[in-house]
C-alpha cells in the first residue's frame, strides 16, 4: 500500500470516528462545464450549464451568481438558501432557484458521508462570472 492510499485511510478512520471535521477530510466541490450559449433574440444575454459535486460534508462559502440560477438536484442531498430565505435541503429530482439579486447563502451537502451532484442553469449577462463571492 502506497504512503498516500495509507494517509487518505487514515482521514477517512479519524474522520469517521469524530477525530476531524469531516469537511475537512473531504476534497472539495468538483465543477464541470458542460455549455455556454448567447441567447438569440436577448443581446448580451448567455445560457451556461454545469454540474457540481459536493464531497461529502463539504459546504461553500456566502456567493452571489448574479444570474437567474436553477438548480436540478441529480445525486445526494444538498441544503441550500438564499440570505432571507428558509433552508432547504433537497434530493434527486427537486430543484431550488436564485434571483441575479439573491446572496446564496446555504450551499452544502446535506451528507457527511456521500457526495451529491446537481445540475446548474444560469441565465446571465454575457460579461458577468458565473459566481462572485461575498465579503
Amino acid at each position: 500500500m502506497t504512503r498516500m492510499m495509507s494517509s487518505a485511510r487514515l482521514v477517512m478512520v479519524a474522520a469517521a470516528f469524530g477525530m476531524v471535521n469531516a469537511a475537512a477530510a473531504a476534497a472539495e466541490s468538483k465543477v464541470t462545464p458542460l455549455m455556454t450559449r448567447e441567447l438569440v433574440g436577448t443581446p448580451g444575454k448567455e445560457a451556461t450549464m454545469i454540474t457540481v459535486e459536493y464531497a461529502p460534508g463539504w459546504s461553500s462559502a456566502e456567493h452571489r451568481h448574479d444570474a437567474h440560477t436553477f438548480v436540478y438536484v441529480l445525486e445526494g442531498s444538498v441544503v441550500m438558501a438564499v440570505r432571507g430565505g428558509k433552508e432547504e435541503t433537497l434530493g434527486p429530482g427537486q430543484t431550488f432557484y436564485e434571483s441575479p439579486d439573491d446572496v446564496h447563502s446555504v450551499s452544502r451537502n446535506a451528507s457527511t458521508t456521500k457526495p451529491a451532484r446537481f445540475l446548474v442553469f444560469f441565465v446571465k449577462d454575457k460579461d458577468k462570472p458565473l459566481s462572485t463571492p461575498v465579503k
